[in-house]
């Protein structure tokens, strides 16, 4: 029994997630691993056999998407020759984790394809959204890495195949503390306009991971330092709160330890949009953007100990094997041993 796990290497939620689900795969048949774009600091610990460059977008500087350089960075030849060519046929299951090569692979091929990812649960019937419909937004979430079938991950359970997050073992089962300090994760700032904000509150002591930075640095306060995964993990267990983006692993990871959550989503970016409402909908404020007119949120956020309580259990087993289980039951898989 051959599995492709392919995953979207934008962005480090795609891969701390498959540090964890790979291990499960591997005891039941022999999985190859995919990555492509790589806007992502953390490291895999397997060989991995294809890497490929797909359909990535890059950072920007002003809260959002650079555009300019992700089109710049991004050609449909380049990757529909990488659809073309990657031999998905060699495989009796292909897992994708919002990965664009592959999924788009096995729909040329008429090849079924199992959906692995916060995204799949972002778009459930039952998930908080924008007041605002984003349909480009959409668009993007349900044809980027079509799945013939779709299991998510998302801050709250919605359905049987909509499970908690995953949660990284580092994380897991780390040594957790309060020194003081916040953790700062914005991606999508420039780190002038981070420092800028912070230098207001400097009676706080603040930890940033900057995209931008190329070596650590300080600014009264303010700690500045290029993002490490070990480095990143020690400042998040060890902290007060949490300022980041709205993604999904960083403010689930937050959330478990009981950290203080502060989110900014990024702009035009659907996803992040929506992740932003079931925050909202669970006790967590969302500030629309980095401005003068958060500031007073912002640090009644900083004086109030409130937080918000969730109950993530070590799901990933008990998750792929009860994927597989389906999967081995769907008309035109072959039944994975181990499985059933």
């Amino acid at each position: 029994m051959k599995i492709l796990y392919a995953i979207q290497g934008t962005g480090n939620g795609h891969i701390a997630r498959a540090r964890d689900i790979i291990p499960v795969l591997r005891e039941y048949a022999d999985t190859d691993i995919l990555i492509s774009g790589h806007q992502c600091e953390l490291d895999l610990p397997w060989p991995v056999k294809f890497n490929l460059k797909g359909l990535g977008f890059t950072f920007g500087q002003k809260g959002g998407i650079d555009y300019k350089k992700t089109f710049s960075n991004n050609s449909l030849i380049s990757f529909f020759n990488e659809v073309r060519k990657l031999p998905v046929h060699e495989y009796d299951l292909v897992i994708s984790d919002f990965e664009p090569v592959s999924a788009w692979a096995c729909k040329l091929r008429r090849k079924k394809c199992i959906g692995i990812s916060h995204q799949s649960a972002v778009t459930h019937e039952d998930a908080p959204k924008p007041a605002k419909i984003d349909p480009a937004g959409k668009f993007v979430l349900k044809y980027y890495a079509p799945v013939a079938k779709s299991y998510g991950f998302h801050f709250k359970k919605l359905s049987d195949n909509i499970f908690t997050p995953i949660i990284r073992k580092e994380v897991r089962f780390g040594q957790k503390s309060n020194k003081g300090h916040y953790t700062v994760y914005l991606p999508a700032y420039s780190d002038l306009k981070i420092i800028s904000f912070l230098s207001q509150f400097p009676e706080y002591q603040w930890q940033v991971f900057s995209k931008h930075a190329r070596n650590p640095y300080s600014f009264q306060n303010i700690k500045i330092r290029p993002v490490n995964g070990k480095e990143f993990t020690k400042s998040l267990l060890n902290c007060e709160g949490v300022f980041c983006t709205a993604g999904f692993e960083t403010p689930a990871e937050a959330l478990y330890l009981g950290k203080k959550l502060f989110v900014v989503p990024m702009k035009l970016q659907y996803e992040q949009q929506c992740n932003a409402a079931m925050l909202h909908s669970m006790g967590v404020p969302v500030a629309k953007s980095i401005n003068d007119d958060m500031i007073e949120e912002f640090r009644t956020w900083l004086k109030s100990n409130e937080r918000v309580k969730v109950r993530y259990p070590d799901n990933a087993s008990r998750v792929i094997e009860h994927i597989l289980e389906e999967t081995s039951r769907s008309p035109g898989y072959i039944t994975i041993a181990g499985a059933m």
